[in-house]
């Protein structure tokens, strides 16, 4: 025999666990003790015990023997159960409750009986919770041998919590058979891999432009994935389209692309899309990548042209509600609440004709709204950490030797009064001055000796934090060589599916066209249409 378990251990709700399985929550109550007589050890459910006790919350003696063989009942104990249990793994444990504590019991995996006995349920019970030092209530005895399955009894019973909890486990209806519980379990998974399965094919069709594509597309490869992003209503139309068709749009794009980015003046890119419309075989350098592109660097007749980046649609815009201060407002007007350091640059930028600062016209909105006492002036510090004092009480009045602060200066220079959609905010190396708002540093006194340079920060932290601004929507920052993105169209057109074809040109030119794509998708869905491009 060996005790894996035996001194004090705590419960709450009256309860604690023997647990088998490690991917299992653990049954409820009803499903623990269904269709046993008696209602302190739950074992209805495979590879769990639920173990009532007395005491509500506390400490109480316990004690966990594993037997080779069954032991005989001690008289002292005044409530007394058996059932059977088999573990569903080699990790039985005896669990307190949310999992607060765990002690391994060290069971095979294989049919065991158990006893349950406990002693001082009633006064443990009435007292219902135990703190600290006080003296110990009820205790209990969790015996383990092996034995083949044989239903639950009731061996003895003393206490009224005993033979309530018994009462209770015999008014639940009977548990589950296995057939049952494993039809159960079938029906889970199906809903579950129904549900799955639904929620990709929503994905898949919020993707494809609310119809789900064909099996021609959904295989497709390439650069159809990149195209679905610009136009996946154009996909379909070619899907449904002939190869004539396909092969149409295919030869359109192409020549469209070099004819934007001016590679129809070079006699090799013509020949290319002349063989194209004659059905023939690309002329050399086409048909070797490698050769492909030197020939297009060493030419000098190569247009010095760029164009910028395709930036496919994105979703509607969220139309947010606001709070009843800035509902109303316009993106520039909302930005005088902008609080903080940047409370100085919280108007876009006006310039009059002669370049100068003009003072913004007064807003009709904003003359309605009360004066907001936790917006910093636009002359005073802020300082991130701190938040503002809260207002006055409106009953409190104002003292009446306290002067009027007077208006805070109109910042002159304009960059500082703008606050655009882009902030960024990175450190500052300590060696290059803050200067990105042209903030005017405070006056060196005249007999001041020159300050010594500071240390070097140990960490960015410390280095401080920059404030770039940007107004309106910024030029793209990056250009690209409209000749190198229109070439791969010519490739692309002569690919033997005309489908492929059609989807590789159309996305190639869409990068030559760059910004201007729109342009070029209209020409497409003329031709998809039947309609002359």
């Amino acid at each position: 025999m060996r005790r894996p378990v035996d001194g004090e251990v705590h419960v709450h709700y009256g309860q604690i666990h023997v647990e088998s399985d490690p991917d299992g929550d653990g049954p409820g109550l009803a499903e623990a003790f269904a269709g046993q007589s008696g209602g302190l050890c739950g074992a209805a459910a495979p590879g769990t015990l639920w173990l009532r006790t007395g005491l509500h919350t506390g400490g109480v003696g316990f004690t966990v023997e594993v037997h080779e063989q069954a032991p005989p009942l001690d008289p002292e104990w005044e409530d007394v159960v058996e059932v059977s249990f088999r573990p569903l793994s080699t990790d039985s444990m005896l669990v307190q409750w949310a999992g607060e504590a765990a002690w391994p019991l060290g069971l095979e995996e294989t049919g065991y009986r158990v006893r349950y006995c406990a002693q001082g349920m009633d006064r443990a019970h009435h007292e219902d919770t135990r703190l600290g030092e006080e003296p110990q209530l009820d205790r209990y005895l969790l015996q383990f041998w092996p034995a083949p399955p044989e239903p639950d009894r009731v061996l003895k019973q003393t206490s009224w919590i005993a033979a309530h909890c018994h009462a209770y486990a015999r008014d639940l209806p009977p548990p589950p058979t296995p057939a049952e519980r494993a039809e159960t379990e079938r029906r889970a998974r199906l809903a579950r891999e129904t549900a799955e399965r639904e929620r990709l094919l929503a994905l898949e069709r919020r993707e494809w432009g609310g119809k789900p594509p064909s099996e021609a597309l959904r295989g497709l490869g390439g650069d159809v994935r990149g195209l679905r992003a610009f136009a996946p209503d154009l996909l379909h139309a070619l899907d449904a389209a002939g190869p004539a068709t396909r092969r149409a749009v295919a030869l359109l794009a192409a020549r469209r692309a070099c004819e934007v980015a001016g590679l129809t003046a070079l006699d090799w890119v013509a020949d290319a899309l002349t063989a194209l419309d004659e059905g023939r075989p690309l002329p050399p350098p086409f048909g070797d990548d490698t050769r492909m592109w030197q020939t297009l660097a060493s030419d000098p007749r190569l247009p010095d042209r760029t164009v910028g980046r395709a930036v496919p649609p994105g979703p509607p815009p969220v139309r947010q509600t606001g709070s009843p201060c800035t509902a109303a407002l316009s993106v520039d007007d909302a930005a005088v609440l902008v609080t903080g350091p940047a409370r100085g640059a919280a108007r876009p930028p006006d310039l009059s004709e002669s370049g100068e600062s003009a003072e913004p016209a007064d807003s009709p909105e904003l003359a309605d709204l009360p004066e907001s006492p936790n917006l910093p002036d636009p002359g005073e510090p802020a300082d991130l950490l701190d938040p503002p004092e809260p207002p006055e009480p409106a009953d409190s009045p104002e003292p009446a030797d306290s002067p009027e602060p007077p208006d805070p200066p109109e910042p002159a220079d304009p960059v500082s009064r703008g606050l655009g959609p882009a902030v960024t905010f990175g450190p500052l190396d300590p060696g290059e001055p803050a200067d990105l708002l042209d903030l005017p540093e405070p006056p060196e006194p005249a007999d001041s000796p020159e300050p010594p340079d500071p240390p070097e920060p140990a960490d960015p932290v410390s280095r401080g934090l920059g404030l770039a601004l940007t107004f309106g929507v910024p030029d793209p920052s990056l250009r690209y060589s409209q000749p190198h993105m229109a070439l791969p169209a010519v490739t692309a057109a002569a690919a033997p599916d005309p489908l492929a074809a059609a989807v590789d040109a159309v996305y190639a030119a869409i990068g030559a066209y760059g910004e201007h794509w729109p342009a070029l998708l209209a020409e497409v869905r003329a031709v998809c249409a039947g309609r002359k491009a």
